[in-house]
């Protein structure tokens, strides 16, 4: 591969471990912030930034018949998604001390699903390289039906101040979300639209802003919210 590609991946790899260490130095002050809302901020660019390394160290993909498939990206999106999913799922039930099990089970299943027909997709060729990206696509459908209904109408029914925030990270997360099918398919992978080179920039990009940009976003809102209300939270949880 070309040196700007390794370059590029292992760029991500140091911002990954700068988000993981500016999360671990908020949760030395978690400000009315359960602990584990900053365990999983750090955990999502740790495994991240280890995964993109595989690709800076030469590992981590297979160049096929069809092309160079990042089958890292996949190992990445299969565990962080989820857990950008979980940490949204807790901020919207933020106040409530059981939190609801069969939604955060529904979140995470629909993405396993949407992450793992993507990595198929991405091996396929012909029309089962765009069934596989539909089934896909209807999984992320399903995540955003639950992210802009049922768990959106908990936030907003907690408190005007939880809702607000919530709205914003939701319609945050949405953006980039969207906008990883869209490029994929785009790219080298799908439509053959772009070439490989903005396929590899856009995700470089899009996870820093979707994963640490999250994260900030998410954590500085409810450590507001947790100095204004002071919840009462154990925060050591």
């Amino acid at each position: 591969m070309d040196n700007l590609i390794y370059s590029l991946h292992w760029f991500y790899f140091i911002v990954m471990a700068v988000g993981a260490l500016y999360f671990y130095s908020l949760s030395r002050n978690p400000r009315g912030v359960p602990r584990y809302e900053y365990l999983i901020a750090i955990f999502i660019p740790c495994w991240s930034g280890l995964a993109y390394l595989s690709i800076a160290l030469g590992q981590g993909f297979l160049d096929t018949d069809s092309g160079i498939v990042y089958f890292a990206r996949y190992l990445d999106w299969v565990v962080t998604t989820p857990l950008l999913l979980l940490a949204l799922a807790l901020t919207a039930m933020f106040y409530k001390k059981k939190k609801d099990k069969a939604i955060i089970g529904a979140l995470i299943g629909a993405d396993v699903i949407m992450i793992l027909t993507g990595l198929i997709a991405d091996f396929s060729s012909g029309l089962q390289t765009y069934i596989w990206y539909t089934l896909g696509v209807i999984a992320l459908v399903v995540i955003l039906y639950i992210i802009w209904y049922p768990l959106r109408k908990m936030a907003q029914s907690s408190s005007a101040e939880l809702g607000r925030h919530y709205n914003r990270t939701a319609l945050y997360l949405t953006a980039f979300w969207v906008a990883y099918p869209t490029v994929w398919i785009l790219g080298p992978s799908g439509l053959g639209l772009t070439q490989s080179i903005t396929e590899v920039l856009s995700f470089i990009i899009l996870p820093i802003f979707s994963k640490v940009g999250f994260s900030i976003l998410d954590l500085g809102g409810l450590r507001k919210i947790g100095l204004e209300t002071g919840n009462g939270y154990d925060v050591s949880g």
